[in-house]
């Protein structure tokens, strides 16, 4: 098998659902769980802005700007996705089970739309390793249509899509994907590769 990469259910109180209680307040786990992280990040990434300014204007430098390095740190953090990239490094190592497991702490409605793409890319790279091509076929699809940014990015899953086809001896579909990968492959990394998938795909 070719692949390529140049890249909570809310429960109800009958169903063991725990909260800490203080009066007539409460600390419910499940919901701060389903809290999009992307807001905690930024309201911490505001929160070091907010104090880095306060330092600068009170005269302290030195600490104004560690803390300006630090609030770009966080301003990082916050448009990536650590895991997201953990997982491309697991991958790229061949590592498919720790890819595996990092993709699946990552709740997709909590990436930026531009990150789901890649989401989906690697979740389908992982899947036809492990030859759930029906899966991967449909991870595959997501990506495309959550959008990938760079151009032999969105070669290589059609290029892993025409592979998939061609396994499942879906000739014609095979040779469109195959054609789009081409027609994305503007800069030629993956040249030779579209040249082994088109002796597969020839030869059904």
């Amino acid at each position: 098998m070719l692949t390529f990469w140049t890249p909570c259910t809310p429960r109800d109180k009958t169903n063991g659902r725990k909260g800490i209680k203080n009066g007539r307040f409460a600390v419910d786990f499940y919901t701060m769980k389903a809290i999009d992280s992307r807001i905690i990040k930024g309201l911490i990434a505001l929160g070091s802005l907010a104090y880095t300014v306060y330092l600068f204007v009170d005269g302290h430098w030195i600490s104004g700007i560690f803390m300006l390095l630090l609030t770009a740190v966080l301003v990082i953090l916050v448009l990536r996705s650590i895991r997201l990239v953990l997982a491309f490094f697991q991958l790229r190592q061949q590592k498919m089970e720790k890819a595996k497991e990092w993709l699946e702490r990552i709740n997709p409605n909590h990436l930026w739309k531009n990150q789901k793409g890649y989401y989906y890319f690697l979740l389908g790279s992982v899947d036809v390793q492990k030859a759930s091509l029906s899966q991967s076929e449909k991870n595959f699809k997501l990506a495309l249509q959550h959008g990938l940014r760079m151009e032999h990015d969105k070669a290589a899953v059609y290029l892993n899509l025409a592979v998939i086809n061609a396994n499942k001896r879906k000739k014609r579909e095979a040779i469109q994907l195959l054609n789009e990968a081409k027609r994305f492959d503007t800069k030629g990394y993956l040249k030779n590769d579209i040249k082994q998938v088109s002796k597969m795909v020839n030869s059904i």
